[in-house]
Formats: C-alpha cells, structure tokens, sequence
C-alpha cells in the first residue's frame, strides 16, 4: 500500500513538472499577501484580451505632461479662473469645466454669458430672465485633456494635420499658424470668442475672432487703444496680471505689450488644463498585474466590454479602445437631439448635424467623436448634448441605440430650459441615415456588470475634493486679483 502511495505521488509531480508554464501563468502572489492565490477563470480571459488589445494601463506612455506646480500652470490656473477673460467679465473658463464638477458643469448644456448669478454653478446656475441657453453642446471635461491626440472639441474642429493643427480660424485641412504647439493650446482660443460662452455680444461686436483675443488681452495688460474707459481693468488689476505673467514667463523686466499677448494667455491656459491628468485607477492596477485591485463583478464587465458581439461580449472596445478608452474617431449613435441645435439657418429647427459642419462631407451628419471614458463616473451628463443624465441610461443607450432613441424620454433632463420641441422630426432625419452602431439585446445584469467596470476607470483623486483643491485657487481674498473678478464657486 505504501508503495503503491509513492509511486502515485511521482507520477503526480511528474505530471506537475511537465505543466510547470500553465501552472505558474495561473498563479498568482498578491503583493499585500504572502499565500499563492489561483487566477480566477475571468483573469485567465481577461488576460488574453488584455493582450489581444495591447494594453499596459498607462494612457501617459511617450506622453510627457506639466505638473499643475509649475509656475506656467499656476498662472494658467488664475487665468482658468478669471472672469476678466470674459467680454461681460461674468464668465471663467472654469464656470464650465470646475474640477469639483469633473472638469464640466454637470450641466447638460453650458450656460456661459448672462447668469442670474455669475459664481453659481451646477444645477442652480440659470440665465438671467429664465431664457434658453443658447450653447448647444455639453461641456467636454478638461480632465485628461492633454492625452488627446487627434482632435478636440465634440466635432473635431481643432485637428492635427499634416504641417501643423487645424482650427475653424482656416478652412479645414488648412493649418493655422496661430494653433500654438498642441492640441489644446489650440482649443483654449475658442471659448472666449463665442458670445454664448465667454464673448456676449457687447464685447468687440464687429471684430473677428482673433480680434476678440487680441482685445481681451489688450484689456487685461492695460495697454492699446481699443478699450473703453468703462470697460478697462484697474491699475491695480493690470499690475497684478503683469507681475504673474513676468514671474511664470521669468522675464522680470518684459512690458505688457509683449508679454501678455493672447497666445501667451492661451499657453498658460492649456499647461493648466494639460496637468489635470488622472490616471491612477484600480484598472490600470488590474492591467499592471493586481489581480485583486478590482472585484469579480468588474471582471465579468470587462469582459462584456472588451468581448466581441457573438462571443459573450458587446465590443464596446471596438470604439472606446486602449488605454485612453478612445479611438477618436467619429460615429452616429443616434445621441436623442435635443437642445437648441448648431448651424441651422432657421433656428427653429434645433438640429444639430455634428462633424459634417465641419467637413461637409454626407456620411459625416450626426458624427460626433468618441469619448474617453476615464472618470466617465464623475463626468455626467452624457453625450455631446447631455441628452442622458444617468449614466445607466446611456450605457443601455449605447447597446441599443435605435431603439433607445426610439424610447427617449426628456422628462429625465434636470436642467431646465432645454428646447426638445424638435426631437421627434429631428429623431426621424437622424434615423433616415446610418447609424455606426448596430443594436443588440442585453439584459439588465450585464448592464449592471458594465457599470461596476466603468467605476474601475476612476482616479481616487477626482472624488475627493482635498485632493483636487491642487488645480483650484485660493478663496483668500487676500491671494486674489484686486478686482475680485475671480470664481469662487457655489454649488
């Protein structure tokens, strides 16, 4: 008996020795513990599709990006938060993209110009005269925004081309010598032109949009002709602004004229936007070999994520792929219109038609570029016109877009204000072309999975406010600009 006990146990270390390779790709050492653990099924699977995507984890891979101590993305921090870059001086770049409300406004569509109450954001924050906002798109967050590679804004307006970066100041295609030396330095000389937005319609009426950069920076330096004496900053105003740029440009003796330009105001913005970058989340510690960092829940998600249709999954990574959750390119998902709509003749028609604005190619209509979904849990609402305010709506949205569309109630908006007079003719000439996405039937449970994933992609650090108070200014009255034309934020 003895020796038949012996020669069962060589016969099963010899079995062991000659599957030591599986063995071992199947466990795993958890870096709290001391105790072996096997890998799950749902690792082994994740595994091999984090491998058939080639992914690491890290999006910032050859990517090289400003600490938000930096002293030019400390000036880009005031600046961010300044309404006296405003026509009106009632709007910061921040009153739509606050970190404390995931670098949007939690907002389906943004309310620039013209608030009852300029510092109020958020749900509370309303036109003057209860009137409709007349921004017809959501407000993109800033967070990560330096990981863009291809293009910015909703439409892609802001591209880079061949010989440089393309802007709606040229014809498509056309690089603009005045696009600065990234993506995003291009895309923070937009905002302040729209009179939706920053502008309003008093502020250089009949000027261009590089007119209306050149005025605003003429303004803040305190210097030029073309201000109005009720319109000009103070002394003390433009000495503040003065002393900032010379300290984060280190060029002490440099005069306001050539030093606060508008290319220097839209550098100094993009090295503050291009720090937000939060990318520290319980993914990337799975992906990077913790197999513990996120629940078997989350496992069975991402593996409805990144699997195929017709084998278990709902190829949502055939979109929302690397380690940006991007391809940046553009689809029609028949996102429900609703809003007032862009570059309709008759605004009464509230359509908006998305890339083929810009490109004027057909298959273009209803395109909008595909967004990164890192820290998509704090960056409500959805979709390019936040037409969805919960983001289970929208994940179910995108699993069966047609006929989503089909049962979209706008009762769900909780921003006031928002025109869907049109949403049904607008919905009918949208489902009159194609649509990138093809249907599928899902059940409630795999919705369920996919969320719990989705909540893997965010950073600690965009839920805590401490730890956001980095990229946001003193309150102190006293480290403020003399002019008090700072946001201080209320929610």
């Amino acid at each position: 008996m003895q020796s038949s006990s012996i020669t069962l146990l060589c016969v099963l270390l010899l079995l062991q020795g000659c599957e030591d390779d599986a063995v071992n790709n199947n466990i795993y050492r958890p870096d709290n513990g001391s105790a072996l653990v096997l890998r799950s099924e749902l690792d082994a699977t994740l595994r091999e599709l984090i491998r058939q995507y080639g992914l690491t984890g890290d999006p910032l891979q050859g990517v090289s990006l400003p600490d938000i101590e930096s002293p030019l993305a400390q000036l880009g921090m005031k600046l961010f938060f300044s309404k006296a870059l405003s026509g009106n001086k009632d709007v910061a770049c921040a009153t739509c993209h606050h970190p404390l409300l995931g670098g949007g406004d939690n907002l389906s569509l943004s309310i620039g110009v013209d608030a009852a109450d300029p510092d109020r954001l958020g749900h509370k924050r309303l036109l003057t005269g209860n009137l409709i906002t007349g921004v017809p798109r959501n407000a993109p967050t800033t967070f990560n925004s330096g990981l863009w590679k291809q293009f910015m804004f909703h439409d892609g307006r802001v591209a880079q081309v061949e010989g440089g970066i393309t802007t709606p100041d040229r014809a498509y295609g056309q690089p603009d010598p005045r696009a600065g030396a990234s993506l995003v330095h291009a895309q923070a000389r937009f905002p302040v032109t729209s009179n939706h937005e920053m502008r309003g319609a008093a502020f250089d009426p009949d000027g261009t949009t590089q007119s209306c950069r050149d005025r605003l920076a003429e303004r803040l330096g305190g210097y030029g002709n073309n201000i109005p004496p009720n319109d000009a900053l103070s002394v003390a105003e433009t000495g503040y602004w003065l002393d900032a740029f010379r300290q984060a440009y280190q060029q002490p003796q440099e005069p306001a004229e050539t030093l606060i330009t508008e290319q220097n105001i839209a550098a100094a913005l993009a090295e503050y936007e291009r720090s937000q970058v939060f990318v520290n989340h319980a993914w990337k510690q799975y992906v990077q070999g913790n197999l513990v960092a996120i629940s078997e829940p989350a496992k069975q998600g991402a593996v409805l994520f990144f699997k195929e249709r017709g084998e278990g999954g709902y190829a949502c990574a055939s979109c929302h792929r690397g380690d940006f959750f991007t391809d940046e390119q553009f689809r029609n998902v028949l996102m429900p219109p609703i809003g007032p709509g862009k570059g309709n003749r008759d605004p009464q028609l509230q359509q908006d038609y998305g890339r083929w604005l810009v490109t004027q190619q057909a298959d273009d209509k209803f395109r909008f570029r595909t967004p990164s979904l890192l820290n998509v849990m704090v960056t409500a609402p959805w979709g390019h016109n936040g037409a969805y305010t919960s983001l289970d709506a929208v994940v179910k949205h995108m699993l069966n877009p047609f006929q989503a569309a089909l049962d979209y109630d706008p009762q769900q908006l909780q921003q006031a204000n928002i025109p869907t007079a049109q949403l049904q003719p607008n919905l009918r000439e949208m489902l009159g072309g194609n649509t990138d996405i093809a249907g599928q039937v899902y059940n409630e449970d795999d919705v369920q999975y996919l969320m719990v994933f989705l909540e893997t992609l965010t950073d600690p650090c965009v839920t805590s406010p401490d730890c956001l108070s980095r990229w946001i200014p003193s309150s102190d009255p006293a480290q403020q600009d003399p002019m008090g034309l700072q946001l201080n934020a209320r929610f």
